[in-house]
């Protein structure tokens, strides 16, 4: 019986793994692109690029474009806390991790 343990401990641990871990990441990638619909797509849009009649009126970057995907995840934090220029600060109303989370969501956004 110990022999079986051992032999399929390492197996059971890795499925074990795998259903805590990954669904909190995916639940993550799921809830910042919630988030970014409601709160960024009015201005960045559902696809980033800008192109809505509040983003062109306030002149929103593209966020899939190399000026605003050449910046550092810490740059880009620090503009989604803190605002920058006519983007308003969201700082208060998003954690430190929920704004990693839409960093990871608009990193994506130039890789479609």
């Amino acid at each position: 019986m110990q022999k079986m343990f051992v032999r399929f401990a390492p197996t059971a641990f890795l499925i074990s793994f795998t259903i805590l871990v990954l669904p909190a990441g995916t639940r993550a990638q799921s809830d910042a692109a919630k988030l970014f619909k409601t709160d960024c797509s009015p201005c960045h849009g559902p696809d980033g690029s800008g192109n809505t009649q509040t983003g062109k009126a306030l002149k929103a970057k593209d966020l899939r474009s190399d000026e605003v995907q050449k910046q550092s995840d810490a740059e880009l934090a620090a503009i989604i806390s803190k605002g920058r220029n006519k983007m308003p600060a969201f700082g208060w109303k998003f954690s430190p991790d929920v704004i990693n989370s839409l960093v990871v969501y608009i990193r994506q956004m130039a890789k479609k």
